[in-house]
């Protein structure tokens, strides 16, 4: 039992992932242009979705950059899809109301409460400790409910889900894969040592023992980390290592305080860059607004600057 909640249940929804995309790589035969680059770069992010556990790293790093070398050159376009009709959008609108929401709220709320759920792992010496659920089991139960919801309240036709699917997402495209790219580049880093690194670099230049100093840099080398990283939790484990422990926790600063604060900087910093792209560029992609790229942002750069 511990061994399916903990390695394979997991995998389970991966698979539906990998599913998807193959599902948007065969409906990209109908595209009229890109249509062989579109193809591969779906056809490839399944296979990573799905048989990622099995497939050698080496083999995936080459697999990743085969798909960047097709975004790069503009190979990966969303095809045309027939709109539906002003009066049947309202028609659907009318009739379903709120009830919308149902769904969405549903992932939010069914994650939550599974997040509370416990379960007995047994690691290598035999040793029995409760461990919450993997997160990718919480999400995917969470989005199959509301899945299953959504059928129940909209009712609509399997043709047209599996096309509104293709459709969303060919319109987010290749920014769909940044969230796990920046996630991962987090570990690289900290394996290579970024932040001793980072250390060094400050320490010959902060004074020792000004707190005051330290937290300043914290907060803003928080900000620009993310920035760059696109990822708040992944500059957190660089950033802190290399600038809160030694420069502000060491001094006496409250590790609790300075976690909060630390978070809080790098969200600022996620407010103002498009490489958290599930945040700020795929809402854009999504709502297709009139800036496709900066709606997003110029909304919340005066909150962030205001917060930092």
């Amino acid at each position: 039992m511990t061994d399916f909640l903990g390695v394979y249940f997991p995998e389970f929804f991966y698979v539906l992932c990998g599913l998807v995309c193959f599902d948007t790589a065969f409906r990209a035969r109908k595209n009229e242009e890109a249509k062989i680059g579109t193809i591969i770069f779906w056809t490839l992010t399944g296979l990573i979705f799905m048989m990622g556990k099995v497939i050698p790293p080496v083999v995936t790093g080459a697999m990743l950059l085969v798909m960047g070398c097709l975004t790069l050159t503009k190979q990966v376009k969303m095809g045309k899809f027939a709109e539906a009709a002003a009066q049947s959008k309202q028609a659907a609108s009318e009739r379903i109301g709120t009830k919308i929401f149902i769904p969405a709220v549903t992932v939010g709320v069914i994650a939550l409460v599974l997040s509370f759920v416990k379960y007995d792992a047994v690691n290598a010496e035999g040793v029995v400790t409760p461990t919450a659920l993997n997160g990718a089991i919480m999400t995917g139960v969470a989005c199959v409910l509301a899945l299953i919801l959504a059928f129940v309240i909209c009712k609509p036709k399997l043709s047209e889900t599996r096309e509104d699917t293709s459709r969303l997402l060919m319109q987010v495209g290749a920014a769909c894969l940044l969230p796990q790219l920046l996630g991962a580049l987090g570990s690289v880093f900290s394996e290579a040592g970024v932040g001793e690194v980072i250390s060094n670099m400050i320490s010959s230049v902060v004074p020792k023992g000004n707190i005051v100093i330290g937290v300043i840099i914290y907060v803003f080398g928080m900000v620009i980390f993310t920035m760059i990283m696109g990822n708040a939790f992944a500059a957190f484990t660089v950033i802190t290592a290399g600038i809160g422990v030694p420069f502000v926790i060491m001094q006496g600063g409250n590790p609790a305080v300075i976690g909060a604060l630390g978070m809080t900087a790098g969200y600022c910093g996620t407010l103002m860059t498009p490489m958290a792209a599930n945040f700020n560029i795929v809402p854009c992609a999504v709502l297709e607004t009139k800036d496709p790229k900066w709606s997003v942002i110029k909304a919340q750069v005066p909150m962030a600057l205001m917060m930092i």
